[in-house]
């Protein structure tokens, strides 16, 4: 019989590591994050959506949407994990009618890119924009002109996580899976506007009108014969 090896040290993984290793189990690919951020829109009381890709949403994925925005004293835990409006108390979960309430979507796609908030409230004289890494604000949010709403732009997904950016589809198909999550919402939410396009086109791949029907939509993402 040989020796047994001897057991390794058992160590408490860096909080850096772990904050990345938790943000590619919520975020693997650029459609996933787009539907963490939509659904936030959506609980944001959006009634328009605008969302920009580049390369797939490899390069850049922003979104604009014109709900009840984030307030200035929010801005610096916005990115941080579980961080909510949503959720205060346990027995909160029992009546919970928000798409998310964890507080830990942002903060994952915070540690695998570089993340830029602009957000305005009804009540803010103008806007307010953050930068944030790992979750962290970079330097204190700045005023800013921008409308109601929130804009996020998220920029190199997984730039350090190169395993996870090697699992990734060609740019054209991460694209296509982003025009189907688009679609999905923009026929579930019909009294909300949806437009999808790349950046620096004129054209939209997703376009469908605020106070629409579910078969109008139907209609504008899938083609006449299928709204039949």
């Amino acid at each position: 019989m040989g020796d047994k090896p001897q057991p390794g040290m058992i160590q408490r993984l860096d909080e850096v590591v772990v904050n990345r290793i938790a943000a590619g189990e919520v975020i693997q690919r650029p459609a996933n994050g787009l539907k963490e951020m939509i659904e936030n829109s959506l609980d944001a009381g959006a009634t328009n959506i605008q969302v920009t890709v580049r390369q797939g949403g490899l390069k850049m994925l922003q979104i604009q949407d014109n709900g009840s925005g984030i307030r200035k004293e929010d801005m610096s835990i916005v990115c941080e994990r579980f961080t909510t409006s949503k959720l205060h108390k346990f027995e909160d979960l029992q009546t919970i009618s928000t798409y998310g309430f964890r507080g830990e979507a942002l903060a994952s796609i915070s540690h695998v890119a570089h993340v830029t908030i602009t957000s305005r409230t009804p009540q803010a004289k103008c806007a307010f924009r953050g930068q944030y890494t790992d979750g962290k604000l970079k330097e204190p949010v700045k005023p800013c002109a921008g409308n109601v709403g929130t804009q996020i732009t998220v920029e190199d997904l997984f730039y350090n996580v190169s395993t996870r950016r090697k699992a990734l589809k060609s740019p054209a198909e991460e694209h296509a899976r982003i025009v189907e999550v688009v679609s999905r919402y923009a026929i579930h939410n019909a009294k909300v506007g949806f437009t999808l396009k790349k950046q620096g086109e004129s054209m939209a791949d997703v376009r469908t009108p605020p106070n629409s029907t579910h078969v109008d939509n139907i209609r504008t993402v899938f083609g006449a014969s299928i709204a039949r």
